[in-house]
């Protein structure tokens, strides 16, 4: 996952009060309902980013004695910022399934078919999954769930045209038939005598 899409995160959780480290792993986990792999020691980097640029500060400890972290106020106007900013997706066009496809549509020893196949009945595992787990969910108990279900969903719909379109595509242009050869022009019959006499004379 994208690096900003942590600091973010994370930066979002503390609207709610201080917090220490690992209760920001298991927050942004329950939120994310696991999907997101962050382990411990990218939360404490990210936090010690957070404090470098001011937007978050320690703020003593909790009666356990680890240490509490608070937002700042340009961290409230950067996180309001980012919720009104667009994001881009820097990291689409490197996605690696579209690269893989992206090389496969011009590698004439590989089976398109059998590559998009395997990744249709992978990517319909998946969508399956989520939408059990969608119909599990309960809006009015966790809301951020639901609706980061709700992506994945959508996310995996749109997979499986895109994959549907490659298949045609790569098809139809591999084994599309080449168009005939023109017919040659009828000689003219002026032509035709003066070429036939010109043999007779040879």
């Amino acid at each position: 996952m994208q690096r900003n899409a942590v600091r973010w995160g994370l930066l979002a959780l503390f609207v709610d009060g201080p917090k220490y480290g690992y209760q920001l792993r298991t927050e942004l986990d329950t939120r994310t309902g696991g999907s997101w792999a962050v382990n411990v020691g990218q939360i404490y980097t990210t936090l010690d980013r957070l404090v470098r640029d001011g937007l978050v500060v320690t703020e003593g400890a909790d009666a356990e004695g680890r240490e509490l972290y608070v937002l700042t106020e340009p961290g409230r106007v950067a996180l309001a910022e980012w919720y009104l900013t667009p994001v881009t997706e820097t990291e689409r066009p490197r996605n690696e399934l579209a690269i893989k496809l992206a090389m496969a549509a011009r590698d004439p020893s590989v089976d398109i078919t059998i590559v998009v196949q395997h990744q249709r009945t992978e990517s319909m595992r998946q969508l399956r999954d989520y939408t059990d787990l969608r119909r599990q969910a309960n809006e009015d108990v966790d809301l951020t769930w639901s609706l980061f279900l709700d992506h994945l969903i959508f996310a995996l719909e749109g997979e499986l045209r895109w994959l549907d379109h490659v298949e045609a595509t790569v098809l139809r242009r591999r084994y599309a038939r080449p168009a005939p050869a023109p017919a040659p022009a009828p000689t003219p019959p002026e032509a035709a005598e003066i070429a036939e006499s010109g043999r007779a004379r040879r």
